[in-house]
């Protein structure tokens, strides 16, 4: 009896520690599970590392963002850069004129007229190429390779596809260029650069790079959800570095809006990489196919990726309320010629009105009229 109240009275003792136990062991659990914050280095010093490791960096283009433009430039004149590269594949130049930029680049006096064919004669019937930073970079690396020896000069590979706009004559004949838009920068990178063992950077719009398409909920669908990155690793086992340039970065990691500018941070094992992908890019809702038929994925059938399923690291130029968006020149917006050029491009690809009307209202800023 005395050995069973002695029992007794100890085992609520052992009761507390084994709760005392399990609630420790749980709050050590739930710190380990929580992400630690990226850390950003130097945005040029972090890139270039990536090249240690990798053939392929990508870095997404804004489609008008001066900073990032600007830094673009700023990167390919580091002097470390052509030591790293060999090659920049850009999303802003048509392959048909592939010749021509060679040239160029490497120093010939080109016609202004048949220059601007590379940007002006891509795929897209809208502007957006015509915007002067384009333009600039292609002048920024003809000055570089000024100052470089033939066989470390830097080779500008243009990856829209060739299209003949004088041979475009309905909806039709423009979609089959576009059509191509994944596919032939992905066949261009695997003939020009990794079968030749070069390094690129590749420079295209987000939407490129997605290994999973979020619009398609992150299911595969062929043609129609491939894009440049996934065929490329598809087809060649190798993997492209993506750098993903986000302003709104600190609402996922509130201590980025003190990080210098430019910073670079790479994500995985981080709360930047934990994050669900939608929170870096927005679609326009999410679709699949149905019996044929393409239809609208409930809300509640969303799925999650975590982004560092998607990209490797972040690319820091600054807040939105930073970011400067350049404008068309008030030359091109008075050449009546081009004008007339860009307007029946827009109709007959079906571009929405709103396209046009941005372009004349702001070309009617700057020249009056």
């Amino acid at each position: 009896m005395p050995q069973v109240a002695t029992t007794q009275r100890t085992a609520p003792k052992h009761l507390i520690v084994s709760v005392l136990l399990l609630a420790t062991t749980g709050t050590l659990t739930a710190r380990q599970v929580t992400p630690p914050q990226a850390i950003s280095v130097d945005a040029m010093t972090g890139i270039l590392g990536a090249f240690k490791t990798n053939s392929l960096v990508a870095i997404s283009d804004a489609h008008g963002n001066k900073q990032a433009q600007d830094f673009l430039i700023s990167l390919v004149r580091d002097r470390r850069f052509a030591e790293t590269v060999n090659d920049i594949v850009v999303e802003w130049g048509s392959a048909r004129y592939q010749d021509v930029i060679d040239r160029f680049t490497n120093g010939e006096n080109i016609p202004y007229e048949s220059l601007r064919r590379v940007w002006r004669d891509t795929t897209q019937a809208g502007a957006g190429p015509d915007l002067p930073i384009y333009e600039e970079f292609y002048r920024a690396v003809r000055d570089v390779n000024a100052t470089l020896p033939a066989a470390r000069r830097l080779r500008v590979l243009l990856g829209d596809p060739p299209i003949q706009w004088e041979n475009v004559r309905t909806k039709e004949d423009h979609r089959r260029w576009i059509e191509m838009r994944e596919w032939f920068p992905a066949a261009l990178i695997q003939t020009e650069v990794l079968a030749k063992q070069r390094r690129a950077l590749i420079t295209y719009g987000h939407g490129h790079y997605q290994r999973r398409s979020l619009e398609a909920n992150y299911e595969s669908y062929g043609r129609l959800t491939d894009s440049l990155v996934s065929l490329l690793e598809a087809a060649t086992g190798t993997k492209v570095f993506i750098v993903w340039r986000d302003a709104g970065l600190a609402g996922i990691q509130p201590n980025i809006a003190n990080w210098p500018t430019p910073s670079f941070a790479t994500i995985r094992g981080t709360v930047l990489g934990a994050a669900d992908f939608s929170r870096y890019f927005e679609g326009m809702g999410r679709r699949s196919i149905r019996d044929g038929k393409v239809v609208p994925v409930p809300r509640n059938e969303w799925r999650q990726l975590a982004a560092e399923d998607q990209f490797e690291a972040v690319l820091y130029l600054g807040p939105p309320s930073s970011i400067a968006v350049s404008t068309w020149t008030r030359e091109l917006c008075a050449d009546d010629a081009y004008m007339k050029m860009r307007m029946e491009r827009m109709a007959l690809a079906g571009l929405p009105p709103s396209e046009a009307n941005a372009l004349k209202a702001q070309c009617a800023e700057l020249v009056g009229r």
